[in-house]
């Protein structure tokens, strides 16, 4: 593995011995978006692309940091008042810090990382460097004793506290608990989470990346869910994970229009991710392919979060006769996920890559993905 093989050459030219090698996932969610804030349910897995790094402990009360794709080193303490300057290295800073603030050890090590988790692409690089990192500060320093579920947390706590993103659960908890060929059911309300076989023989996910961010001039996403907490309070309930469609129109008279689409997409997509999971039980690929379409369509017309750009891409995988397409992800750029037979696939990307191409200008950019592990150890 040539990742391997640079990340293990570096550490020995830079520090002069070998370090332990770890590694963690990006992740994909098949289906259930913008359920998480209103206490439904999502269907990630970890892919087959991550963050590796060789790390040594050095004996004393600092970190040495080498990024090797950015080719640029940090050095810092673990005291709240080392913050190194560099955003990539406040990553590691904050899961050194938010580990020992749970009362677990950390002391002073060397590490080089990269990845092959493509940037931008909206599969969670951060949250697989924050959970290679959580998973081995575990394992060096602390025999493994901090559970699964706090490293996911500490990983959350990392963005909130260090990096300025107030992110849900969902990409550490998928990085942590990644099963090679399965997705996993986590309830956003409970934490409760289940492991469903992905055995998908004769097909293949692929993303393709429309390389698209629109600039927004408000808050769509807050205001989204603005939306979605009015509507819950109005029907007197915590979140609209305990509404259904029935309630739902008892009150239209008494919404708008706008809050009525988006409690209409959320309600509908709580229950399309339980029936994906039904339908992956029965191996009906068919009616997980067709409702990956419903929640397109849902996210384009109802929530109104994506793109011409995106739409675009999704009409192309129809047409193509691809079994399942759709955004994922917050939306108004990034990626398609796509399930393509695999007699279909070399005329749906060659078809994407022309007809896209002829209308913006660039090919969207393709990766295959294939659900894979979670954190580790490599050696």
């Amino acid at each position: 593995m040539e990742l391997k093989s640079k990340i293990e050459k570096t550490f020995e030219e830079r520090f002069g011995t070998k370090g332990s090698l770890y590694a963690s996932a990006g992740r994909i969610n098949l289906i259930g978006e913008h359920t998480d804030y209103n206490g439904g349910f999502v269907f990630p897995g970890a892919i087959d692309k991550v963050i590796m790094a060789a790390i040594r402990p050095n004996g004393t009360d600092r970190v040495t940091a080498y990024s090797l794709d950015l080719g640029e080193e940090a050095t810092f303490g673990l005291n709240e008042e080392d913050a190194p300057s560099q955003q990539w290295a406040r990553y590691i800073f904050g899961v050194c810090r938010e580990t020992l603030k749970r009362g677990f050890d950390v002391k002073g090590f060397d590490t080089v990382f990269a990845g092959n988790v493509p940037l931008g692409a909206g599969l969670s690089s951060s949250a697989a460097l924050e959970s290679c990192f959580a998973f081995a500060m575990n394992r060096l320093f602390n025999s493994d004793a901090i559970p699964k579920f706090e490293l996911a947390k500490i990983g959350q706590s990392t963005e909130h506290n260090y990096c300025g993103v107030n992110c849900g659960i969902m990409d550490q908890f998928a990085s942590v608990f990644g099963k090679k060929d399965c997705l996993i059911r986590l309830d956003c309300r409970s934490l409760e989470y289940e492991y469903f076989p992905f055995s998908i023989n004769g097909y293949k996910l692929v993303l393709l990346d429309s390389v698209v961010k629109h600039e927004l001039v408000d808050s769509p996403y807050n205001k989204r869910r603005q939306s979605c907490e009015r509507v819950a309070a109005k029907l007197g309930i915590e979140t609209l994970r305990d509404a259904d469609m029935a309630a739902l129109e008892t009150i239209k008279a008494e919404i708008s229009t706008e809050d009525y689409m988006r409690a209409k997409f959320v309600i509908e997509e709580k229950k399309r991710v339980l029936d994906v999971c039904d339908a992956l039980n029965r191996g009906d690929i068919a009616t997980v392919g067709r409702l990956m379409y419903e929640t397109h369509r849902g996210l384009s017309k109802d929530y109104e979060v994506s793109c011409e750009e995106l739409d675009y891409l999704n009409d192309i995988a129809k047409e193509c006769g691809v079994a399942g397409s759709r955004i994922m992800g917050g939306g108004f750029g990034g990626c398609t996920i796509n399930l393509v037979a695999n007699e279909k696939y070399d005329r749906f990307i060659a078809t994407a890559r022309e007809k896209f191409s002829a209308r913006y200008g660039h090919e969207p950019k393709v990766y295959d993905v294939v659900i894979s592990d979670g954190a580790r150890c490599v050696q």
